[in-house]
């Protein structure tokens, strides 16, 4: 999620399109938690769902992200791009108009972290 100066993460859905990204990008209703450990191996995928899963508080969707605007760093968008809650052509279109960055690729869904760990590391130890 790349928030806008002053929009709470409850706005920021219908704010950005993402709805309607999703239909665009062909996918369906969102099934958690099938569509984020789509790609994660079954084993990993078992040892995460018995970690404790807390929902993110109210404040988190409420409270709006109190920058003013963006630093100004060099900022690269790295996704998956098989990644079934924010496709690919959505976040490159938020990266470009909301940073004014590049987004960068790789395979995967929205769990990297989990299904490729390696290749996520060097990716980002590379950038």
């Amino acid at each position: 999620m790349i928030p806008a100066p002053g929009e709470t993460a409850g706005q920021w859905w219908e704010a950005t399109g993402h709805q309607v990204a999703r239909v665009q990008a062909g996918l369906g209703q969102f099934e958690a938690p099938k569509d984020f450990f789509h790609d994660v191996s079954p084993d990993i995928e078992a040892t995460a769902m018995t970690w404790p899963h807390r929902s993110p508080s109210d404040r988190s969707f409420t409270e709006p992200w109190p920058a003013k605007v963006w630093p100004s760093v060099p900022t690269l968008v790295l996704q998956g791009r098989d990644d079934r809650l924010f496709p690919l052509a959505f976040v490159r279109r938020l990266a470009r108009e909301r940073l004014g960055a590049e987004t960068i690729e790789m395979p995967g869904g929205h769990l990297l972290a989990l299904s490729r760990p390696d290749e996520l590391a060097r990716r980002l130890a590379a950038l």
